[in-house]
C-alpha cells in the first residue's frame, strides 16, 4: 500500500483530500453527541494515517485541510475568527500535527533505509551463495576429472597391484565427489540425514553392480554441520564399499545396516554392520597392522574426534563414537 502511493504521488494527495472530508464529516456527525472542547477529535487520525501511507507533503496537505475546517466549524466563535483561545487552540493542533507528520516520516525514511540494506544483503547473499556453489561444483568436478586421469594411467600399467591401486584410488575420488555435490546441493538442503544416507548407500550398492544387496538406515536425532556430515559420509561410504566387495561374495543377497543415533551426554553413535562372514582372523586391522581401508577409517574417526572400535559378533561391525 505505502509504495503504490510512493509510485504515484497523485494518488497520495488525493488520500489527503479524502482523509481530511472524511474526518470532517465524522466529526460534525458526532457535533451534537460530543462535548464541547474536541475540534480536532476526527481529524489527528487522518492526519497520521495520510502521513504513514502517502507520505510528508500529503500528510501536511490533509493536516492543513483539517485544520481550516476545524477552525471555520468547530472552533468558537465559529468562522476564521481568532481570539486568545482560538489561537491557542491552533498552535496545539499545528504542534501536535508537526510532531506526529515529522516523526512518521523520519519512520519512513528508517524504514526505506532499512529496506535497501536489506536489498544489499539479500543480492549479496545470493552473489555469495552461487559463488560458493559454483566453487563446489568446480571441487567436485576436478575430483571426477583426476578419476578419469587414474583410469587413463591405469590402462599403460601392467603391474596388477598398481592398476588395483589406482582402481582403488579413483573409487574413492568417485565416491567423494558423489557425496561433495549431495551435500552442497541446494536443492538437497532440506533432505534429512537419512534420506540422504539412504541415497548415498542406494548409490554405491548401484555403483558396486551388486544384486540383491539391500541396505536398512535408521537415523534421527542427530544433527550436524556440512563439512562433519561430509566427513561422516566418507566414513560410510568407505564403510559400506568395503561390506559390498568383501561381504557377498558367497551369498546372493545380503543387508547392510546403518545406524546414527544420539547416545547422550553431546555424542552420537554411528553402527555400520552387514550379515556377511564377518573379519576375517587374519585381517589387518585384527593383527594392529591396519591396511589401506581400515587407516582411512581412523583417518576419518579422528577427524570426527571419535572412537573407531569393532564390535564382535555376526558379519563385519564398524562403531564410531563421536561429539557432536
Amino acid at each position: 500500500m505505502m509504495r503504490l502511493f510512493q509510485q504515484n504521488p497523485i494518488l497520495g494527495y488525493a488520500l489527503a483530500v479524502l482523509s481530511a472530508g472524511l474526518a470532517f464529516y465524522v466529526r460534525w456527525a458526532l457535533d451534537g453527541v460530543l462535548p464541547p472542547g474536541f475540534p480536532y477529535l476526527t481529524f489527528f487520525p487522518a492526519v497520521i494515517l495520510t502521513a504513514f501511507l502517502a507520505g510528508m507533503w500529503p500528510g501536511i496537505l490533509c493536516a492543513v485541510l483539517s485544520g481550516l475546517a476545524a477552525w471555520w466549524f468547530f472552533i468558537l466563535p465559529i468562522g476564521f475568527s481568532l481570539t486568545g483561545a482560538s489561537a491557542l487552540t491552533l498552535v496545539f493542533f499545528v504542534f501536535v500535527a508537526a510532531v506526529d507528520i515529522t516523526v512518521i516520516e523520519l519512520m519512513r525514511r528508517a524504514l526505506a533505509d532499512l529496506g535497501r540494506e536489506q536489498a544489499l544483503t539479500a543480492q549479496l547473499y545470493e552473489r555469495q551463495r552461487v559463488m560458493f556453489q559454483e566453487l563446489q561444483h568446480r571441487v567436485a568436478n576436478n575430483m571426477t576429472f583426476v578419476a578419469a586421469l587414474l583410469q587413463i594411467k591405469k590402462r599403460t600399467i601392467d603391474n596388477p597391484q598398481a592398476a588395483e591401486a589406482l582402481d582403488e584410488a579413483r573409487e574413492r575420488l568417485v565416491t567423494m565427489a558423489q557425496i561433495h555435490r549431495r551435500l552442497y546441493d541446494p536443492a538437497t538442503l532440506e533432505l534429512s540425514v537419512a534420506a540422504s544416507l539412504t541415497a548415498l548407500c542406494d548409490d554405491l550398492v548401484q555403483a558396486a553392480g551388486v544384486r540383491d544387496v539391500t541396505c536398512s538406515i535408521e537415523a534421527e536425532g542427530v544433527e550436524l554441520d556440512t563439512p562433519r556430515l561430509v566427513t561422516l559420509f566418507l566414513l560410510v561410504a568407505e564403510v559400506v564399499t568395503n561390506s559390498l566387495k568383501h561381504a557377498f561374495n558367497a551369498g546372493p543377497s545380503g543387508r547392510i545396516r546403518v545406524s546414527l543415533l544420539p547416545q547422550g551426554g553431546g555424542f552420537a553413535v554411528l553402527v555400520i554392520g552387514d550379515d556377511g562372514p564377518g573379519f576375517p582372523a587374519a585381517s589387518p586391522e585384527l593383527q594392529g597392522r591396519p591396511s589401506l581401508g581400515f587407516g582411512i577409517m581412523h583417518s576419518l574417526a579422528g577427524q570426527l574426534d571419535g572412537r573407531l572400535d569393532f564390535p564382535q559378533g555376526p558379519g563385519a561391525t564398524v562403531r564410531l563414537v563421536f561429539p557432536t
